[in-house]
């Protein structure tokens, strides 16, 4: 299939609107609970490279406070937190992230994927927080992972795709609608090998392609890995390549 990020998007232009696939939910469990399982085996202090000066603690007080933070957004609530340095002990962090991921979870299994929610483009569908904490989940897995010097558990090529897509056809656009991206004006193909999904950032035909699996294009987007990793493919205009990853689609 092919996918295309408009050059000017509506910033109400999401899957918010429409249903999340059952199985959403319980692949944010998975994913929850790997999380949970990896960063507990992780030094607290092990530094985390890509996420700059942050270590494996740093990543796991986010990601509990984001849950929580997500779980008041699903029920349209804003809740406002500083995220927290402390503690740093590895009980007290799992126990920690587990009572933030079950709280996440067990909100939006009550709430329902159609029950209105406040999202990042606007007002929504507590939908788009069952895809975005999934795939937020999924990005910090592998970062701890890293930290750990292991492997994370594999998720499906579909999932990863689905990360892809949402970042060219909901983050990116939100992000350019408020100005924190740029408009992409050379578009670029992208082709994940595995799952055979296709995408084209930008409006017309595109002047250059990258491909690689959908695990490998997800963490590309997200900053975590570059083109010099193996398995990326790219042709044509290796420059509009450059300025799509430079363009700030993701955080």
């Amino acid at each position: 299939m092919t996918r295309a990020l408009p050059t000017h998007p509506d910033p109400g232009d999401s899957p918010a609107g429409r249903s999340a696939p059952v199985d959403r939910l319980a692949l944010l469990a998975q994913a929850q609970a790997a999380f949970a399982d990896v960063a507990s085996t992780a030094d607290p202090e092990a530094p985390v490279p890509v996420c700059g000066e942050w270590r494996v603690a740093d990543v796991v007080l986010h990601l509990a406070r984001v849950h929580w933070w997500a779980a008041g957004m699903a029920v349209g609530v804003v809740l406002r937190t500083e995220n927290p340095d402390r503690p740093r002990d590895a009980e007290s962090l799992d126990r920690i992230y587990r009572w933030a991921a079950r709280h996440l979870h067990a909100t939006l299994a009550e709430t329902g994927p159609d029950s209105p929610a406040l999202t990042l483009g606007g007002r929504g569908v507590a939908a788009y927080w069952w895809r975005r904490q999934l795939h937020e989940t999924l990005i910090h897995l592998d970062d701890v992972a890293t930290a750990a010097g292991t492997q994370a558990p594999t998720f499906a090529p579909e999932v990863w795709a689905d990360t892809v897509d949402e970042v060219v056809s909901v983050l990116g656009p939100a992000r350019q609608a408020r100005g924190a991206a740029s408009l992409i004006t050379s578009p670029v193909e992208i082709v994940a090998t595995d799952s055979g999904d296709r995408w084209v950032v930008g409006d017309g035909d595109a002047g250059a392609t990258v491909r690689g699996t959908s695990r490998d294009l997800a963490l590309l987007l997200w900053n975590r890995i570059d083109l010099s990793s193996p398995g990326f493919e790219v042709s044509g205009d290796p420059s509009a390549v450059d300025a799509l990853l430079e363009a700030g689609l993701t955080s």
